[in-house]
C-alpha cells in the first residue's frame, strides 16, 4: 500500500461523517421545527403537568424557534442560514434524548418524581454542543462562540418553563456543577482540537472550515490556499499518442497528474480541461499515480495546461499491431505495439479495484526495458469499482503484462486506419458522467476493426463494461476496451459513502451500451488512413504531494480521537447524574 493512498483512504472515511448532515436547508428547517415540538410536548405533559399550555406554549416555542436560527445566521461566519439550522437541528435533538432519558431513568430507577434536572441538564448540553459547532465548522472564536451558545438553548427554555420556576430550576447548585463541566469540555475539546494538527497544520478548523466552504458555497479559494502552501514543484510527465489523417486529429493522453482532489478543487476536472484543450478529440486515460501528484489549485491547473504546447516528437509511423489481449485469472492485459512503443491497458473488470500502484508499473516497465521496448505506456483502465489490490491479483496482473509484452515482440504491424467520435451530438447527460462523456475510437489493422471506448467519470459500475462489450459482440463489433478518466468532477454534491457515482450506477447498462454503440458507429464511418507520432512533454507544477495528505491525515485522526474520548467522558457525566 502506497503512503498517499493510505491516507487518502483515511480522509475518505471522515467524509462519510458529513453524510449526517440532511441534504436540505429544508429537511434541517421542518425537523428541527418537529423535534422541538415534540421536546415541548413531554416537557409540558410529563415534567410540567401542564397539559392546559400546550395551546399556547409550543406556538409561542415554534416562533423563538425560528427567530434565533435567524439570529445564528446573522452572527455566524458567513451568514449561512442552512448551517445555522443544521446547527439548531442537532441540538435539539440532543436535547430531546436528554429528556427521554430522564423520563427512562424516572420509570426505571423508580423515583418518587420526574426532576425539571434533565430538562435543565438537556438545555445546557444542546449550549455546550453549539460552542463545538459553533468554533468547528461555523467560523466563530471562543469568544464569540461563548457569546451566542446560550441564545437559542436558553430562549426556548424560559418559553417553556414557567416563570416562577425559572430561577429555582437555574440556580439549583446540581444544575450548575453540571452545566460548568459540560461547557467546560467542550470548550477544552475545541481548544485542543483545533490545535490537533500542529505543527505542521496551524488550524484544524480553520481546514475543516475551508473544506465544507468549498463543498456547501463552491468556495474553493480557501481551501487551495492552504494545500497550495504545503505544495512543492515537481517534473511531471505527459505522453499522448497522436492520430493525423487528411480530415482529423486525435490523441489518446496519459498525464502523470492524478484527478482530485475533490470538486471543485485544484485538478478535480483536469481530465475534461485537457479534453477541452485539445479541442474535444481526445481521450484523457488514468495513468498509474495517486493523490500526491493533484494538482493543488486552479492556478497550478492553467500552468500545466499551459504547456501542452511544448510537446515533442520521439517517434512517427503508420504501422501498428493488432490488439493483444491476456487474462491471468482475474487480471486482464490489453497491449498494442507502435513501432517500438507499447501500451498497455491493466484491468480487473468486472471484479475491480481501487488504482493500480506505482510498483505495478515500476515491474513492467523493468519488464518492457529487458525486452528492447524504447518505452511503456501504461494505462489503468479504472473500470470497476473495488478494493486496494491484493498481492495475488498483482502477480496475476503482472504475469499478464510479461505475456502480453513477449505475444507484442513476435506480432507483424500492419498500416493503420482511424476514425474517433464523442458524444457531443447526442444527449448523453447523467450526474454519474463527467462532462467530457463519452469517446469511442476505431482502428482498422490488417482489415480487422477494433473499438475502444472512454468515457469522462469516476470509476465504473461493476459488470457494466462486460454488457456493453456483449452488446458490441452480438452486432459483430469487437469492442477491445473500455476505460474512465477517473474525473472529480461532479455536478452535485453526491451524498454517498464514496462521494460521487461510478458510471453506470444511475445510467441503466443498457442505455450505456446503446450510447456507445451509436457513438462506435459514427467512428466507424470515419476511418482513414493515418500515421501516428508519440508525443511527450514536461512540465514543472505545484503538486500536492505525500506531505500535505498525510498531515491532513494526521490532524483528523487525532481530532477524531479527541471526539471520542471526551464523547465518552461527557457521556459517563451524563449516566451518572441520572442517578442524581
Amino acid at each position: 500500500m502506497t503512503e498517499s493512498y493510505d491516507d487518502v483512504s483515511k480522509i475518505h472515511k471522515r467524509y462519510s461523517l458529513t453524510l449526517l448532515t440532511p441534504s436540505s436547508k429544508y429537511h434541517s428547517l421542518i425537523f428541527s421545527g418537529i423535534v422541538a415540538a415534540i421536546t415541548g410536548y413531554f416537557i409540558l405533559t410529563s415534567y410540567l403537568e401542564r397539559q392546559d399550555e400546550l395551546a399556547f406554549r409550543l406556538p409561542i416555542l415554534m416562533g423563538v424557534l425560528l427567530i434565533t436560527q435567524k439570529i445564528d445566521a446573522r452572527l455566524i461566519r458567513n451568514r449561512e442560514y442552512s448551517k445555522a439550522l443544521h446547527m439548531s437541528l442537532f441540538g435539539n435533538m440532543s436535547w430531546l434524548a436528554i429528556v427521554l432519558m430522564g423520563m427512562a431513568a424516572f420509570s426505571v430507577l423508580g423515583k418518587p418524581e420526574l426532576s425539571l434536572l434533565y430538562v435543565t441538564e438537556g438545555m445546557l448540553i444542546f449550549t455546550s454542543f453549539r460552542i463545538g459547532l459553533l468554533t468547528t465548522t461555523l467560523g466563530l472564536s471562543m469568544r464569540k462562540a461563548w457569546a451566542i451558545c446560550f441564545v437559542q438553548p436558553v430562549a426556548m427554555y424560559l418559553v417553556l418553563i414557567p416563570q416562577e420556576l425559572w430561577i429555582s430550576s437555574l440556580t439549583d447548585p446540581i444544575v450548575m456543577i453540571l452545566g460548568a463541566t459540560f461547557l467546560a469540555i467542550a470548550s477544552i475539546w475545541s481548544y485542543l482540537t483545533d490545535r490537533a494538527g500542529r505543527p505542521e497544520i496551524k488550524s484544524t478548523h480553520e481546514l475543516i472550515q475551508a473544506y465544507l466552504a468549498s463543498r456547501g458555497r463552491d468556495n474553493y479559494e480557501e481551501v487551495e490556499s492552504i494545500i497550495e502552501s504545503r505544495s512543492n514543484p515537481s517534473n511531471v510527465l505527459t505522453s499522448q499518442i497522436r492520430f493525423q489523417s487528411n480530415n482529423g486529429d486525435f490523441r489518446m493522453v496519459l498525464p502523470e497528474v492524478h484527478p482530485g482532489p475533490y470538486h471543485p478543487i485544484g485538478g478535480s476536472n483536469i481530465t475534461y480541461r485537457i479534453y477541452k484543450t485539445l479541442n474535444s478529440s481526445a481521450m484523457v486515460m488514468h495513468s498509474v499515480s495517486d493523490h500526491a501528484l493533484n494538482l493543488p489549485s486552479q492556478d497550478a491547473v492553467n500552468d500545466y495546461l499551459g504547456t501542452f504546447s511544448t510537446n515533442v516528437v520521439l517517434k512517427k509511423g503508420s504501422n501498428c499491431t493488432e490488439p493483444v489481449t491476456v487474462t491471468v485469472n482475474k487480471a486482464r492485459v490489453t497491449g498494442m505495439l507502435f513501432d517500438k512503443t507499447a501500451i498497455l491497458f491493466l484491468s480487473l473488470s468486472p471484479h475491480g479495484m481501487e488504482d493500480v500502484p506505482s510498483n505495478i508499473k515500476k515491474e513492467i516497465e523493468h519488464l518492457a526495458s529487458n525486452r528492447d521496448f524504447e518505452r511503456i505506456l501504461v494505462v489503468d483502465c479504472h473500470n470497476a469499482m473495488g478494493e486496494e489490490i491484493g498481492q495475488e491479483d498483482s502477480q496475476d496482473m503482472l504475469k499478464a503484462a510479461k505475456a502480453t509484452l513477449e505475444s507484442l515482440v513476435t506480432k507483424e504491424s500492419y498500416p493503420l486506419e482511424f476514425g474517433y467520435a464523442n458524444s457531443n451530438g447526442i444527449d448523453v447527460k447523467s450526474i454519474d458522467l463527467g462532462p467530457g462523456g463519452l469517446g469511442v475510437l476505431c482502428l482498422k489493422i490488417n482489415g480487422k476493426k477494433f473499438f475502444f471506448g472512454w468515457s469522462d467519470s469516476n470509476n465504473m459500475e461493476n459488470g457494466v463494461r462486460e454488457h456493453v462489450v456483449n452488446h458490441f459482440a452480438k452486432n459483430g463489433m469487437s469492442l477491445v476496451e473500455l476505460c474512465t478518466s477517473d474525473t472529480h468532477f461532479s455536478s452535485i454534491v453526491v451524498r454517498t459513502r464514496t462521494g460521487y457515482y461510478p458510471f453506470g450506477k444511475i445510467t441503466t447498462p443498457d442505455t450505456v451500451a446503446n450510447w456507445y454503440y451509436t457513438i462506435a458507429k459514427q467512428a466507424e464511418a470515419k476511418l482513414e488512413p493515418t500515421s501516428f507520432e508519440i508525443l511527450e512533454h514536461k512540465a514543472e507544477v505545484k503538486v500536492m504531494g505525500t506531505a500535505v495528505l498525510e498531515d491532513f491525515s494526521k490532524a483528523l485522526d487525532k481530532s477524531l480521537l479527541l471526539t471520542k474520548g471526551f464523547a465518552i467522558g461527557s457521556f459517563l457525566i451524563f449516566i451518572g447524574s441520572l442517578f442524581l
